[in-house]
């Protein structure tokens, strides 16, 4: 991974994850207090993994993030008054107060699409949407992510495979966060590395530091790069750890203290700015600029979400199901020509040679390949059984006129000189020879 980055780049990756860690560390607050009425779940000690992912995706590229990748969602362009109303179900929210957590998304501007609390689920959701959008020619990458819990759920691999089958340019981030609620991962998954489960399904695979915000942007961008250039899906397992319990209501004393002692070391922020100060990217002056930018934009975005109003009573119908047009308009955004996809330019003989499998030795000595219905065979090399095979036009009936032997005239019907004399079918030989060779009936039942 020897992609370099410009000095704003690196600065932009410390900037979200900064607001990444703030702004939840506001949400904590706001909970504390009684003002988010939904759950709230800590990406604390993660931010590297949602920050550089989302960082290696271009604007036109689509994601779906999970509950705990609001760094993904800030790097998207989504504005943190829209995760704090959200979490406070506010009628300025984008659900307008219709959802307590972050299950929210923008499909028109931003590209994102909602989290599904069944987890694995988003897999086969994002996998479509990668294939409509090479369908529309809109050259894009979609990506979604799971944690070491998800997966283990059986979605998980059918979307996995799905996507493989499809050669969908999809990447998927499992990030290996060492704990599936109260259950660790060697007690869940009898493999070291998640990564590995990418062989099932002959696809790319790699393995990263999650606490190594550059090196998880620079793999990321790679797998990005190759799924846009056609080579199929790529799964990154990103090891990690979660610093928090599974949600705010959770303490996680099932986690050994010296496991958090161990990782706070490592924590990606700490080790973030140890490197930028080492290769004199950031220095007290522009760390001061950032500290205040973010206490400035936060402070004006939470303003707006604690005066926000909450949702009237009679919008509570409202919104419910999606009407149509008068709801939201859906239509296909096509970057190429509908020939292309429609046919006859679209379709293809259906016929498959398969190397090792679908050819050999017919009965002259010469090569048999698979070919499907009547279509012609993939190769003209065919044996002489091969030959008699082989569809044909059904044989033409000749009536003839003979004389019997009385005299009169009698009708018989002759094959045509194409070979369509009366012959035993293949299960009326298998009747006939089943038949003879049957043992003698006793009369007894066993």
């Amino acid at each position: 991974m020897k992609k370099q980055l410009t000095r704003q780049q690196y600065l932009d990756l410390y900037y979200y994850m900064r607001l990444n860690r703030t702004v939840e560390d506001t949400m904590v607050k706001l909970f504390r207090q009684n003002k988010i009425v939904g759950g709230l779940y800590s990406s604390e000690g993660q931010e590297g993994i949602s920050v550089g992912t989302a960082y290696a995706l271009e604007k036109k590229d689509w994601m779906a993030p999970m509950i705990r990748n609001i760094g993904a969602l800030l790097v998207k362009g989504v504005p943190p008054r829209d995760i704090f109303t959200q979490h406070m179900a506010k009628y300025t929210s984008p659900t307008r107060g219709k959802d307590g957590t972050s299950h929210f998304g923008d499909l028109e501007n931003l590209h994102i699409v909602s989290p599904i609390s069944m987890l694995g689920d988003l897999i086969p959701v994002i996998t479509g949407v990668a294939m409509a959008g090479r369908y529309l020619g809109q050259k894009i990458v979609a990506m979604t992510w799971i944690g070491d819990g998800g997966s283990s759920t059986g979605v998980f691999h059918e979307g996995l495979n799905f996507a493989a089958s499809q050669n969908a340019p999809f990447v998927l981030i499992l990030e290996n966060n060492q704990w599936a609620y109260s259950t660790p991962v060697k007690r869940q998954v009898p493999v070291k590395d998640l990564a590995d489960r990418a062989k099932a399904y002959g696809i790319a695979s790699y393995i990263v530091d999650g606490n190594d915000v550059v090196a998880v942007y620079n793999t990321t961008k790679e797998a990005v790069d190759r799924a846009r250039a056609g080579e199929g899906p790529i799964l990154i397992e990103a090891k990690s750890m979660r610093m928090r319990g599974h949600a705010q209501h959770d303490p996680a004393e099932y986690v050994p203290k010296e496991m958090f002692e161990y990782w706070k070391a490592r924590d990606p922020i700490v080790l973030y700015e140890k490197f930028l100060t080492g290769e004199k990217l950031l220095d007290a002056k522009s760390k001061k600029e950032i500290d205040e930018r973010i206490e400035t934009l936060l402070t004006k975005e939470r303003d707006f979400a604690e005066n926000s109003p909450m949702p009237p009573a009679e919008f509570a119908n409202e919104g419910v199901y999606c009407t149509g047009d008068e709801c939201h308009k859906i239509a296909a955004k096509w970057e190429r020509s509908k020939a292309e996809v429609t046919p006859p330019r679209s379709s293809i003989a259906a016929v498959w040679s398969v190397e090792g499998f679908g050819e050999g030795k017919g009965s002259a000595g010469k090569n048999a390949p698979i070919h499907f219905g009547d279509t012609t065979p993939a190769s003209p090399e065919l044996g002489e059984n091969e030959s008699k095979l082989a569809p044909k036009t059904p044989a033409k009936t000749v009536v003839k006129k003979v004389a019997g032997s009385n005299g009169k005239s009698k009708t018989h019907a002759s094959a045509a000189k194409n070979g369509a004399s009366r012959k035993e079918s293949a299960h009326q030989i298998a009747a006939r020879v089943a038949k003879k060779s049957a043992p003698a009936s006793t009369g007894k039942r066993r």
